[in-house]
């Protein structure tokens, strides 16, 4: 077992850190916030992730798991240093850096003797040489360790991995790091820095090309009269193809796929390709906001001003509350920029929302749609499927159900006299 120091306590950073401490290492958190530190260590976790409080719970009470304020306070006492600091998307589609960097020249002066520092953030190639100039310290090996968490699955996604992949120059650091996963059953690839850091984004365009894919399907389906429940169905039975990632959506967004594909379309455009491809995937999405959007202005008729709209669901996927990029969001703004008013349920978020300053959040999907005109259903929490419909047939003033996912049982809603408008179907 290893002393690891997990600087940044973000998504990745809490998730790595509390997963290799329930691996057995000995792990000490840093950040730079003082109030969320104090929280951590009393076992408050900041985040919406399922199992994630458990695992730092049991971490805590087994002493395997600590939080300090500042990242030397971290690096001092380990032998492995995972870098897990935001990435942020550059007006240029490039990644931001600075985090990185700063982090890197902040620990540099302090690490042991012959410490690994890993590369866990999402960053562009060549970045292992980047942060090695940062360190500044020639016994330091630097390697790169990306992550592949969903968010909602994170911890069962670290503990029970696809893949390890490392990438690294030094052979003996690579083993080293491998070392840490040898409870974990999965396959170690051990490529080179370069490499490892472009699977990463490779595997998040491609799965981004897929969702921009089936949104298009969709769109297809809508003209020619198919059903995209049973096109992406006959799709996934193929092996080749499979059946993940083949359902159709107001879009798609997160954390990570806006910026990742992104990043990579100008990786390529910084090594002269013009990745067409990666471009078109991103407009595809764009183009899906706004179809949504118009779906919901369209049942509102040929004025939204002062018409009602009950949406259910604000963050960009079930099973987190996290908003960053959300497609629910990307709608609904352009939904109230019409005039309509817009009233949000959603279970992880309990109150206001500053990027959303003319919608209305409130704590109850029922509360959401009284007297609403339309409702648009824009992210995939399975409690949905199970609200009352009869009450919501009693609050709602019109019967137009814009379905974004898909989810609800469309013979129940007819049975109640509801017009039920999906995507692809």
């Amino acid at each position: 077992m290893a002393t690891i120091a997990v600087i940044g306590t973000g998504y990745v950073g809490l998730t790595t850190g509390a997963c290799f401490a329930h691996l057995g290492h000995d792990v000490i958190c840093a950040d730079i916030d003082p109030d969320k530190i104090e929280r951590l260590k009393n076992g408050e976790i900041p985040i919406v992730e399922e199992g994630l409080d458990r695992v730092v719970a049991e971490a805590l009470a087994a002493g395997k798991i600590r939080f300090v304020l500042g990242a030397t306070n971290a690096s001092e006492h380990a032998e492995f240093h995972y870098l897990c600091v935001p990435t942020p998307q550059g007006a240029d589609g490039s990644a931001d850096l600075s985090y990185l960097e700063a982090a890197a020249a902040e620990i540099g002066p302090t690490l042991p003797k012959n410490s690994v520092v890993v590369n866990k953030s999402t960053v562009p190639v060549g970045s292992t040489e980047v942060v090695a100039k940062f360190l500044n310290r020639s016994d330091v090996k630097v390697v790169s360790n990306p992550e592949f968490l969903r968010e909602g699955t994170a911890v069962q996604d670290f503990l029970n991995p696809d893949r390890v992949v490392i990438g690294a120059s030094d052979q003996e650091a690579a083993i080293r790091v491998a070392a840490l996963y040898s409870r974990v059953r999965a396959p170690i690839m051990v490529t080179d820095p370069v490499s490892a850091e472009t699977i990463k984004y490779a595997s998040n365009a491609f799965l981004a090309t897929k969702l921009s894919f089936v949104n298009a399907i969709a769109t297809l389906c809508e003209h020619v009269g198919a059903d995209v429940n049973d096109v992406t169905l006959g799709m996934g039975y193929d092996k080749r193809i499979g059946k993940e990632f083949l359902k159709p959506g107001p879009g798609w967004g997160g954390s990570c796929f806006p910026k990742d594909v992104a990043a990579l379309a100008r990786i390529a455009e910084d090594f002269g390709y013009d990745f067409t491809l990666l471009r078109e995937v991103l407009a595809v999405n764009e183009a899906q906001f706004q179809r949504t959007a118009q779906k919901v202005l369209d049942a509102l008729g040929p004025d939204a001003q002062g018409k009602k709209v009950a949406a259910w669901g604000l963050t960009f996927k079930a099973g987190t509350d996290d908003l960053r990029e959300s497609p629910a969001i990307e709608v609904l703004q352009r939904v109230s920029g019409a005039g309509a008013q817009v009233v949000a349920y959603d279970p992880a978020i309990p109150s206001e929302i500053p990027q959303l300053p003319l919608v209305q959040v409130v704590s109850d999907p029922l509360v959401a749609a009284k007297d609403a005109d339309v409702l648009v259903v824009l992210t995939e929490w399975p409690e949905f499927k199970f609200v009352d419909f009869d009450q919501l047939a009693d609050q709602m003033a019109g019967r137009t159900v814009i379905d974004g996912r898909n989810l609800l049982d469309r013979a129940i809603l007819k049975r109640r006299n509801f017009e039920v408008i999906g995507i692809g179907r």
